[in-house]
């Protein structure tokens, strides 16, 4: 009867303990997280081209896009800014994309990127019996996908968390966050909620993404997780979209074309729109 009169009040004092820090955390991620400034982040660049279409780069679809989204973000979403880690065709090491956005404080970050099917050799032979090889891509596949960091590199978010976690506190420290004490090992429970939140939050936006997609016809891939450097690190939500296959011609031309970034641009102001009326609820 004493031992478990002991695990009783052991877990209320427990709990009592866990509860400022439970509130604490809510009230930072109420009081924090509003949709202010986005990082966009065009892939490639430079001498990496990325993939490779009958008629075009991925670097330079993908720059298209992404200062076009950048010019009706800041057009249809009053207060918020917009930051790119490139404008012109430059070569950004990846560490260097989500380093940017950490220093800078952004709320979202959107890396965009063009996909391709792999290209395969193939034996063949011809009509003397000798063979010989080329090379074959499927140039069938189409569709859009949108991708979050997978749970192998969230450890790899906790330096940023931690970096940006001093500034965050200085801001209406009196205000926003009395008592609380940095150097409250309790305290950093919520960081480990923070990152959490961000993965959450990341499939949520990439979510709306797709749903966009899909709704301008476009087939679905769905929302992956996979372990992307270029997300990895990221002290905020981060999704890197797959806009369309460049070996497919067909995507490849809708990509290239005024009507076909016009749309996806459409598409992905709409997924963000929707987006911060859910999170800034």
């Amino acid at each position: 009867m004493i031992k478990h009169l002991t695990t009783y009040i052991l877990c209320f004092f427990s709990l009592y303990l866990l509860i400022p820090t439970i509130s604490f955390a809510n009230k930072y991620q109420d009081t924090l997280y509003t949709v202010k400034t986005i990082v966009l982040d065009a892939g490639h660049g430079g001498d990496k081209p990325g993939t490779r279409g009958a008629i075009s780069l991925e670097k330079d679809v993908v720059l298209q896009v992404a200062l076009k989204l950048g010019k009706a973000i800041e057009a249809k979403i009053p207060g918020v800014k917009v930051l790119y880690t490139r404008t012109t065709d430059v070569d950004v090491e990846l560490y260097k994309r989500i380093e940017f956005a950490n220093d800078k404080k952004a709320d979202l970050f959107i890396s965009i990127h063009c996909n391709a099917t792999p290209a395969r050799r193939i034996r063949r032979r011809n009509s003397k019996g000798k063979y010989y090889y080329v090379t074959s891509q499927n140039k069938t596949v189409r569709g859009t996908e949108t991708f979050v960091s997978g749970f192998g590199r969230l450890g790899e978010q906790d330096a940023a968390l931690r970096e940006n976690a001093d500034i965050l506190l200085e801001d209406n420290y009196q205000e926003n966050y009395q008592g609380f004490d940095p150097n409250d090992p309790g305290s950093y429970i919520v960081f480990s909620l923070m990152k959490n939140q961000y993965r959450d939050k990341s499939i949520r936006l990439a979510s709306f993404i797709q749903e966009e997609y899909v709704k301008s016809g476009r087939e679905d891939r769905g929302v992956q997780e996979q372990s992307l450097a270029v997300l990895a690190r990221a002290g905020m939500p981060a999704v890197l979209t797959e806009i369309g296959f460049l070996s497919n011609p067909n995507e490849e031309t809708f990509m290239n074309s005024e009507k076909g970034q016009a749309e996806i641009v459409d598409n992905l102001v709409e997924a963000i729109k929707a987006y911060k009326r859910q999170v800034e609820r």
